[in-house]
This record gives C-alpha cells, structure tokens and sequence, in this order.
C-alpha cells in the first residue's frame, strides 16, 4: 500500500519540504519556511501534513562527514520530538550534502540565481527521493508493507 510521505530539511534559518505523490515514488519540492518559533514550525509542518494527507515525515538528519551528529542534529532530534507529540510519525534520513547536490542542480539547470528558498525545498525534494527510492527497492525485495525502518536508516527512539 502506498503513502504519501512529507520531507523536510531543517535549517536554522529556512526549512525545506516536499511532498511524494500519493503513489509514494516522486518527491515535489513544495515550500520554503522561515519559521519564527520550533511551535511554529511544528504547528506549520502539521498542517502541511494534514492539508496533503501525509502519513509520515522524513526528516533529514544533518551529520558530519564522519557520520558524528552534532548541534544540528539534536535540533532535529528535537523537532522530531514535537512532531511525533503531535501524532506525526517521523524517519530519520541521512541528509549529508543535500543541499550542496540540490545547489549544483539548480546551477546546471540554469535555476539557481542565489535563491537559497529554492535550494532548500530542491534539498528537501532530493533527500525525500533518496528515501523513496531506497523504499521501494526494499518493498519490492520485502513484499508490500509500510517503512521498512532498517532500510530508512533510523526511526526516533
């Protein structure tokens, strides 16, 4: 069964996301957020979720080249928190150069022109397909079913 999924790529100052279609196979930048508050930000994410019928987040996972987490990543860890308090199940996905791959996208496509909003939901489309991609591999070797958190790197504890 299909699902669509709601990604993130959070940012201290702008947050991206995206969206897959409801086939759970393509990953659609969607918005850039610059949120005031993290309730806020999760009071935004929410909605977003309910308004495209999402049924889980993936959020990006900032870690440093070593694989180490660091300041970021406990910010993430955090909002991860609030979302799921708020009956939003959340993956963590690996989020290691995304937005330096969705940058040099942009650039070769000729859409770049210093604008960091569409870097950072064309980093949250990118790091969502990563995870769709890698799902339906799993569920094509696995059967049907739901995420396969072995597959997605990590769930929250």
């Amino acid at each position: 069964m299909s699902a669509v999924y709601l990604g993130v790529d959070w940012g201290r100052r702008r947050v991206g996301v995206a969206v897959s279609d409801e086939l759970g196979r393509m990953a659609h930048p969607l918005v850039t957020l610059e949120p005031k508050s993290l309730a806020g930000l999760v009071q935004t994410l929410t909605g977003l979720a309910k308004e495209r019928r999402a049924a889980v987040v993936v959020l990006g996972l900032p870690k440093h080249m070593n694989g180490t987490e660091g300041e970021s990543a406990e910010a993430v860890r955090g909002l991860a928190s609030k979302l799921e308090a708020a009956g939003l199940p959340v993956i963590f996905w690996d989020e290691r150069l995304s937005s330096w791959e969705a940058e040099g996208r942009l650039r070769e496509g000729g859409g770049f022109h210093k604008a960091k909003e569409r870097v950072d939901r064309a980093a949250a489309a990118l790091l969502l397909q990563s995870f769709l991609d890698k799902e339906r591999g799993a569920s094509s070797s696995q059967g049907m079913g739901g995420v396969n958190p072995q597959i997605a790197g990590e769930t929250t504890p």
